[in-house]
């Protein structure tokens, strides 16, 4: 009675991941869909200062036929903050995402940025890198 129980959820969650990837296969071929093209998706700070501007830019343009919604823009840790644009971006139209590093984290990083929305490419990596000179001494407290 076990056995035919357990098979009987194993096919169930199979038809399931079947129904489920088919309707993704429809969703991506759909002409209309909006679509993200970033201009860069690597953002490289080089050596930044101890406490120095961590910010930057990645800025993104909606190449397809219908408004485009960011649903969620994730930083890979809290060392990273990203903001983005909650509004629909329309057909033709640009948007941009502030990402901020912490630089009171000395030494290398690169840290991912993961950006979803409802575009033919649903999610999009970005990355930010560099290194975070160590702090200097205050000469006049030695």
């Amino acid at each position: 009675m076990k056995n035919i129980f357990v098979g009987l959820v194993a096919l169930l969650t199979i038809s399931f991941s079947a129904f489920s990837q088919d309707e993704i296969k429809t969703n991506k071929d759909d002409k209309n869909l909006p679509e993200i093209f970033f201009e860069k998706t690597v953002h490289d700070y080089g050596v930044i200062k101890y406490n120095g501007d961590g910010t930057c830019e990645f800025t993104f343009k909606n190449i397809g036929k219908e408004p485009l919604l960011l649903t969620q823009v994730q930083a890979s840790c809290g060392c990273t903050t990203p903001t983005w644009p909650k509004e629909p971006i329309k057909p033709g139209e640009k948007g941009t995402i502030v990402v901020k590093y912490n630089t009171k984290i000395t030494k290398a990083f690169s840290k991912s940025i993961r950006v979803y929305s409802n575009a033919k490419t649903a999610l999009v990596s970005l990355t930010v890198k560099g290194t975070v000179e160590e702090k200097q001494s205050d000469p006049v407290n030695k």
